[in-house]
């Protein structure tokens, strides 16, 4: 019997809405007020907010009518935000670019940690992976460098960065060693880690009490995105693994998409990942 409070299961954003452009992921700019109503008839009660670069200060988590309205959807659906994903991190890797464009990202970083305190959003899951991956050591400095500078926003707004990274577990150790555990930790995604072929029991042992959030999905070995249970993604092991280590912070289910019925798809995959937990 694992021992996982209830409710600890949330959904990414635009999971409960079209899809947009063909993109398995994208903030859903024509149906995000949807998303709230739908969460609570359907028995959600966790989101993850999504932001990408493209309109990054038209998205509503980022004006203040925005948060406003964000509050009151929140409140009348009985819906938390409690982590945000930032696909602009890939987008536009400040840690990437010349010294002038940086100053520039880095405004954005400050921005998106303030628009998160606002909103008591607790963690900015930031991934290292694809365009935003580490490449060499200057770009590690460089991060290093500007994350520094932020570091007293997240303090002040009491926002942690979760990195996600494609690092072997022993890398990641040494990685986020060189942070603070009161401002920073490891967003775990099951999929990815199942895409890169590692070993979920050694991972989660290398970096286990960094953990902060967790990223439902399923992959093939060094593929896409499937249906959970029809991966490498060994759930049912990576839950007992958490399990073991006490972990009870949210899972978020970042799962394959449905052109047919991405809501109904959607509660599937929930009730599956809950009928692993019991």
């Amino acid at each position: 019997m694992l021992k996982y409070k209830q409710p600890t299961i949330g959904f990414m954003q635009g999971r409960l809405s079209p899809l947009v452009n063909g993109k398995i992921q994208a903030f859903p700019w024509d149906h995000w007020r949807d998303e709230f109503s739908i969460a609570n008839k359907h028995g959600f009660e966790i989101m993850e907010w999504t932001l990408d670069q493209d309109e990054l200060y038209e998205n509503p988590l980022m004006t203040k009518d925005g948060q406003i309205e964000i509050r009151e959807l929140s409140h009348k659906y009985e819906i938390s935000i409690s982590s945000l994903t930032g696909d602009c991190f890939i987008q536009a890797p400040f840690y990437k670019v010349t010294e002038k464009d940086r100053e520039s990202l880095l405004q954005d970083l400050q921005n998106i940690i303030i628009a998160c305190g606002l909103l008591k959003i607790e963690f900015i899951v930031f991934p290292l992976v694809d365009n935003g991956r580490l490449e060499n050591s200057e770009q590690e400095k460089t991060l290093l460098k500007g994350l520094y500078l932020v570091e007293p926003d997240l303090r002040k707004y009491s926002v942690k960065i979760a990195f996600e990274s494609d690092f072997p577990p022993d890398r990641l150790k040494d990685f986020i060693e060189q942070f603070s555990p009161e401002n920073y930790g490891i967003n775990y995604d099951m999929g990815n880690s199942a895409a890169l072929g590692f070993d979920p029991k050694e991972e989660i042992k290398a970096y286990d009490h960094r953990i902060l959030n967790v990223h439902v999905k399923d992959r093939l070995l060094y593929g896409n995105t499937v249906p959970l249970g029809q991966g490498n993604a060994e759930i049912p092991k990576v839950l007992e693994e958490l399990d073991s280590i006490g972990y009870n912070g949210n899972f978020i289910l970042q799962t394959a998409r449905s052109d047919a019925d991405h809501i109904g798809v959607l509660c599937q995959y929930r009730d599956q990942v809950i009928k692993w937990m019991k």
